[in-house]
């Protein structure tokens, strides 16, 4: 199923309202601060997706790479070009797909203030030394492989365009398995621990 993080912020308040009837205190924890940000602060009220856009879109992603699809989002919209990852391929796309779907600037749906929210919110960020973080990623992806991400990444090969799938390990898994004799596991999981 497609999943966005607008639905996740309407799924986890839903979750929210229902738990803080038994209890006074909620932790949540992730690692994707988009999906963080979601719950906090709220989601700019976008329209949902244009399926056949989206998919053409994704083509061209492919085929010219990320900086053609920014190069548009800049003619279309500076603003949302000055402010997001120009190197993550799915919200350029995102971005230029609302622009090219509403004829409106996809800036133009970010709310001027975070949605206010029924609880407080209290964010605590742990660190570790960037050697220990790093040594514990390089360990867990080959425990990953180890596990069976080749072939869990052939089993969703044919759904390899879904949002869910663009991401760290999957994106890397697939290009490997894109090109058979070109691209070596060991250079696979390396990229899968450099990108994580």
């Amino acid at each position: 199923d497609n999943y966005t993080a607008g639905r996740f912020e309407l799924d986890a308040l839903e979750l929210l309202e229902e738990l803080f009837k038994t209890h006074d205190t909620l932790v949540m924890t992730g690692g994707s601060m988009f999906y963080i940000d979601a719950l906090c602060n709220g989601m700019a009220d976008v329209p949902s997706a244009n399926m056949p856009l989206r998919e053409e879109l994704t083509r061209r992603l492919a085929q010219e790479g990320v900086a053609s699809l920014a190069e548009e989002l800049r003619t279309l919209d500076p603003k949302a070009y000055g402010s997001i990852d120009l190197n993550n391929g799915a919200r350029v796309l995102r971005a230029l797909e609302v622009c090219l779907d509403t004829g409106r600037p996809f800036s133009s749906f970010k709310p001027d203030a975070p949605k206010s929210r029924s609880f407080e919110i209290r964010k605590v960020g742990l660190c570790r030394p960037r050697e220990a973080l790093y040594d514990r990623i390089n360990r867990r992806v080959v425990s990953m492989v180890d596990n069976g991400l080749i072939e869990e990444a052939r089993s969703l090969y044919e759904y390899r365009n879904l949002t869910a799938l663009q991401t760290v390990g999957y994106k890397e898994m697939f290009e490997y398995l894109n090109n058979p004799g070109t691209v070596s596991i060991d250079e696979t999981v390396l990229r899968i621990q450099q990108n994580t």
